[in-house]
């Protein structure tokens, strides 16, 4: 069980990402989700030969992903309203 120090590290750490991919432009978003669906690619693969235990870099990935993907969503719906 992480202690209260740690949890607090990894909350900030969380939000500092977010912080630095709502700053990203629509373009580099999705540049990101295309680089993070390649590193899920390999996470997986090296997950089927065995390789380190790469469940958590996996479960990190998707959450990055779909965090991305709502920032995506919420950026062309705010560029539609604007036209």
């Amino acid at each position: 069980m992480p202690t209260l120090k740690e949890a607090w590290f990894k909350f900030m750490k969380r939000k500092e990402q977010i912080e630095q991919l709502k700053d990203m432009s629509l373009q580099e978003l999705s540049d990101q989700a295309d680089a993070l669906k390649e590193s899920l690619f390999r996470l997986k693969f090296r997950k089927t030969l065995g390789v380190g235990d790469t469940i958590k870099d996996i479960r990190r990935e998707r959450r990055t992903l779909a965090r991305v993907h709502t920032l995506i969503g919420e950026k062309s719906k705010a560029e539609k309203k604007a036209n």
